[in-house]
């Protein structure tokens, strides 16, 4: 019986963790730029996962490392970098609720990659969710001339990294213990995200207060909103489905919003319009 409600625990603690994440990376932007902050969440949540996964990565087959390298350029690599440049120019609650295109995005590609089966009604909440983030994306643009609404395109490809991250793991990773895989996927990671961390001036800023400042938040987003988050998404996509484990974007954008009110971020209405439309349209692909 425990087994059974366990994915729905596991579900709402990524939920939690994963929506307090855009206000950690809005704090570590302050004294950090984007790169510096994406490199210090890897190297970071690599640390902590040599920590506790070390022995974990002897499990891993030989032929299963080239899936592992695929799966931490495509599902870490590319969202954590893009997520932070994106989160320069929009606000954390914006990027949240377009994070949310995930499950979309994993039927398309599940369908089009994968050979998923699919219904009219699915083809319709794709393009309804689409419609919702024109339209969140447009208002936010024609109400905030101060910020460039470009770079929630960033976001939009970062979630298409995750759905296709996730029907890869679904697919070619389903053997390989969680932990294994996450550490696996840092181990890959660790070295270009210190080439990056290293290509910037951060040797010479961070004795600055504001930069030791914004490292506290950065370390909290690497140990937990990323080591630990993978190891329980991975858990839950092999336990579950893609689509399943993919629909945690459902709650994020609620913990986000939370946090952005806190934070004095303002929606207006039509973008709560625009939010709830992308909610529907993720709420007809997704069901049965």
């Amino acid at each position: 019986m425990f087994s059974k409600h366990l994915k729905w625990i596991l579900l709402f603690v990524l939920a939690l963790i994963w929506g307090s994440s855009f206000i950690l990376i809005k704090r570590g932007l302050v004294g950090l730029t984007p790169y510096q902050l994406g490199s210090l969440r890897i190297i970071f949540a690599t640390l902590f996962l040599l920590i506790i996964g070390f022995k974990s990565i002897a499990s891993i087959p030989h032929g299963k490392w080239k899936y592992i390298a695929l799966t931490a350029f495509v599902g870490t690599f590319m969202p954590v970098y893009l997520f932070s440049v994106a989160e320069t120019e929009i606000s954390s609650s914006i990027t949240a609720v377009l994070n949310s295109l995930t499950p979309l995005g994993a039927l398309v590609i599940g369908i089009l990659g994968f050979g998923l089966q699919i219904q009219k009604r699915q083809i319709y909440g794709v393009i309804i969710g689409l419609i919702g983030s024109v339209l969140l994306i447009a208002n936010g643009a024609a109400n905030n001339p101060d910020q460039n609404y470009w770079y929630a395109l960033l976001v939009v490809f970062a979630a298409f990294c995750y759905s296709l991250n996730i029907n890869l793991i679904k697919k070619y990773l389903s053997d390989v213990k969680p932990l294994a895989i996450t550490t696996g996927s840092f181990i890959v990671l660790v070295i270009p995200a210190l080439a990056v961390l290293l290509s910037t001036d951060f040797i010479a800023v961070v004795g600055e207060s504001d930069v030791q400042h914004a490292m506290i938040y950065i370390a909290i987003l690497g140990i937990v909103g990323t080591g630990i988050a993978n190891i329980i998404f991975f858990r839950l996509i092999h336990m579950s489905s893609p689509v399943f484990a993919s629909s945690v974007t459902y709650m994020i954008p609620v913990v986000a919003f939370f946090w952005g009110i806190l934070d004095q971020e303002l929606f207006t209405p039509i973008q709560y319009v625009g939010a709830v439309i992308i909610f529907f349209g993720i709420y007809l692909s997704a069901k049965k």
